[in-house]
């Protein structure tokens, strides 16, 4: 092997593994490999006054910009090293300074046990007791406007359309959700200007009508929490076309989500563009998927908004995913977007549809009618083929 290429391949080698040992010298750990890592690229910044480039000409940097790029996305080997960051690259830990710090940093839902803080057993109360968020509830003027949607969502209870399933997480309350809260039915009217909370939590006023034909305008995480504690989800009509096929038994075998997403990109003519929304698969949870959005090219490097959701059994959700690709091909949109490193990509996961458009050729599919239909991208329907 030329010389050269033995080299390069010892500079490339992150494990060590082709680093050959004195004979009865101790083997490094995991974790004091990783530590060497990491000061191989605080060795680099001291030597050279700033942080390693991704270089298209110096390799050995552009490893060293990667390792500290990866290192940087892992809370796990950030905890890690952090007692070796001299140089804080890793950013500063998390300061809990408030009660509120304390729930935003509880990932994990430890604290969302449907226990109120202020309610004290055995011990003698002193205070008045802290008023519940029903005391701030008050008759809503317009819900006349509104008495329509209950009845609806009643009808399609009943009908199977909708099922009640438990709460579990606070980004299944979105504008338009319906939730059953202490025995009465909850619709999510209107949603403010959304907070990003620390930790990945998200907080935004709210407008909730409750089917007594009162409102309240309750925080999304106060919600959140009286959900945990006494309240139901109720899903959308979508939620079950993808069990459509049979009913679901302890046989049948889970193959993963089919997705349609919104993007809420900053780019003029991404945000004119109506109806625009992707169609992908997953074989985890969504909003586990979409966690990195605003830096994946297939998200177009922006974040993303959960509009439907297609749980799917005893069928290969990739062809599922083709098939719906190739039925709107020709809707398919065709833009440019460029990654971290200045790099051009087409993403071909984007279309220009209505969302109802969609829902109907899911529907389709999984009725193996969608074969007798196409869809005309100009007038955006699904129209009958000719002969069909």
């Amino acid at each position: 092997m030329d010389p050269k290429d033995l080299q390069k391949l010892i500079e490339d080698d992150e494990l060590g593994l082709l680093t050959v040992k004195p004979k009865g010298a101790s083997i490094p750990t995991g974790d004091e490999r990783l530590i060497n890592s990491f000061q191989e690229i605080t060795d680099f910044i001291k030597t050279a006054g700033r942080e390693p480039e991704p270089s298209r000409t110096d390799m050995h940097e552009m490893k060293l910009h990667n390792r500290l790029k990866s290192f940087r996305n892992d809370e796990a080997k950030i905890e890690q090293l952090r007692p070796h960051d001299e140089l804080k690259l890793l950013g500063e830990p998390q300061r809990i300074e408030s009660i509120e710090d304390v729930f935003a940093d509880d990932d994990l839902g430890l604290l969302n046990d449907g226990t109120d803080i202020f309610d004290l057993k055995f011990v003698p109360r002193e205070t008045p007791q802290l008023p519940d968020y029903i005391a701030k509830r008050k008759p809503c003027k317009d819900f006349k406007s509104f008495a329509h949607l209950f009845k609806q969502c009643h009808a399609e209870l009943t009908g199977g359309i909708r099922v009640l399933t438990r709460f579990t997480n606070e980004t299944q309350i979105n504008k338009g959700d319906f939730f059953v809260l202490k025995g009465v039915l909850v619709y999510v009217a209107d949603e403010g200007t959304t907070q990003q909370l620390s930790h990945g939590h998200i907080n935004a006023r709210l407008r909730c009508i409750f089917e007594n034909g009162t409102e309240s305008d309750m925080l999304l995480r106060s919600l959140a929490s009286a959900l945990y504690k006494d309240g139901r989800r109720v899903t959308t009509p979508t939620d079950k076309l993808a069990k459509l096929v049979r009913e679901v038994g302890d046989e049948d075998l889970q193959t993963g989500f089919i997705y349609v997403l919104k993007s809420l990109s900053d780019r003029a003519e991404l945000r004119s563009m109506k109806h625009l929304y992707k169609i992908g698969f997953s074989r985890t949870a969504v909003e586990d998927r979409i966690k990195n959005a605003s830096r994946e090219v297939t998200y177009l490097m922006a974040p993303v908004e959960v509009v439907a959701s297609f749980q799917c059994y005893n069928l290969n959700p990739h062809k599922f995913e083709n098939l719906l690709h190739t039925f709107f091909g020709q809707a398919c949109l065709d833009v440019d977007v460029f990654d971290a490193e200045g790099r051009s990509h087409a993403p071909r996961e984007w279309f220009v549809a209505p969302i109802g458009i969609i829902t109907k050729a899911v529907e389709l599919l999984i009725t193996e009618e969608i074969l007798n239909y196409r869809y005309d991208a100009e007038n955006q329907q699904i129209v009958e083929r000719d002969g069909g």
